[in-house]
């Protein structure tokens, strides 16, 4: 699993080639197909902390840390989420950090 790029809010940078314009929804659309094994349609915990070491992610997320990020995105603690879930609670996040 290579990811490169950058992990939510207004300054994220684009990935893999995407579009500095994209909407941040297709953004992390493109993250959340970085993040998992193909197929499975999930990201689990374990993938994303180990990911998240590696993205470029602005300040207001690094200083979140990948276990509060995570457990934001996953609140029933299920230990995995989906494609949908992600995008949606990456937004939330963007949108309280930015404010």
């Amino acid at each position: 699993m290579l990811v490169s790029g950058a992990l939510g809010g207004v300054n994220m940078q684009a990935m893999t080639g995407a579009s500095a314009r994209q909407p941040l929804s297709q953004r992390y659309n493109a993250i959340f197909s970085q993040l998992t094994t193909p197929g499975s349609g999930t990201v689990t915990r374990a993938q994303f902390t180990q990911a998240f070491s590696s993205l470029n992610a602005p300040a207001s997320f690094q200083s979140m840390g990948s276990n509060s990020i995570f457990s934001a995105l996953d609140p029933n603690n299920t230990g995995a989420v989906s494609r949908q879930s992600f995008i949606q609670g990456m937004l939330q996040l963007s949108a309280s950090l930015k404010g």
